[in-house]
């Protein structure tokens, strides 16, 4: 049953809210576009290519390290912010008089009041999972970049140049798979602050959805940052077909 006072603009708030975090990738695909994290896997791949033919650099493991430390760090502190959400639980009803008492929030019913607490923890949870699982992958792809051969010297004969590729292939895609998790959690907290607005109202709730999630789309695009690692994907690319 749901509460009284839960309408429609509150379904379609929670709605869009959950849609526009799930079908991000997919928007990217309506406008003919990639992410930037699509444009990195021919670096990746090209890195994985140089580590097969140039041997294993201490740069290569700090750069690892820094990608494990990160994912874990968020993983750790979502897990802190989620510890706080369920302490919330058991002083829920003296919150809800709190809230509900400021001016700019709706005055709503304890239960649609936990509707909104829940659509916020679930979103913190989902993000929580997704540093934990993006963390495993990590750890697969940190196994497969370092079981690849180094093809110098005696061993260049032991490797055909398409088996080579599969390697490089798959370890790409594992890698590239790990952070494409990764990304995902961290858009969750983006719209874990969307999913705040709910208290203020739906309106403000859809409106702030949209506008995270235009922000998000043109970091992917526009912004200066976008333009650069489209320019070095098109060069390295320009230089490798050139070379061939």
């Amino acid at each position: 049953m749901f509460p009284v006072d839960f309408s429609l603009p509150h379904a379609i708030a929670m709605s869009l809210l959950l849609v526009c975090w799930f079908a991000y990738p997919m928007l990217f695909k309506l406008i003919g576009q990639e992410t930037i994290n699509s444009k990195l896997v021919s670096v990746r791949r090209q890195w994985l290519m140089q580590i097969t033919h140039q041997g294993r650099s201490p740069f290569d493991s700090i750069l690892l390290g820094h990608i494990v430390h990160s994912v874990a760090f968020f993983g750790s502190a979502t897990l802190i912010v989620l510890a706080g959400l369920f302490s919330i639980v058991i002083n829920l009803d003296g919150i809800h008089g709190t809230m509900t008492g400021l001016q700019f929030i709706n005055n709503i019913s304890i239960g649609l009041f936990s509707m909104n607490f829940a659509l916020m923890a679930v979103v913190i949870t989902i993000s929580f999972f997704s540093f934990v699982y993006a963390l495993r992958k990590l750890v697969y792809a940190i196994a497969l970049i370092g079981a690849l051969p180094v093809v110098t010297g005696d061993q260049a004969n032991n490797y055909a140049p398409v088996r080579l590729q599969a390697l490089i292939e798959d370890t790409t895609t594992v890698l590239t798979e790990s952070l494409k998790t990764f990304n995902f959690g961290i858009r969750g907290y983006y719209y874990a602050i969307a999913a705040m607005f709910l208290f203020v109202s739906p309106v403000a709730c859809i409106a702030v959805t949209l506008i995270v999630t235009v922000t998000l789309v043109y970091r992917q695009l526009s912004t200066r940052t976008a333009s650069s690692i489209s320019h070095y994907v098109d060069q390295r690319s320009v230089a490798e077909n050139t070379n061939d």
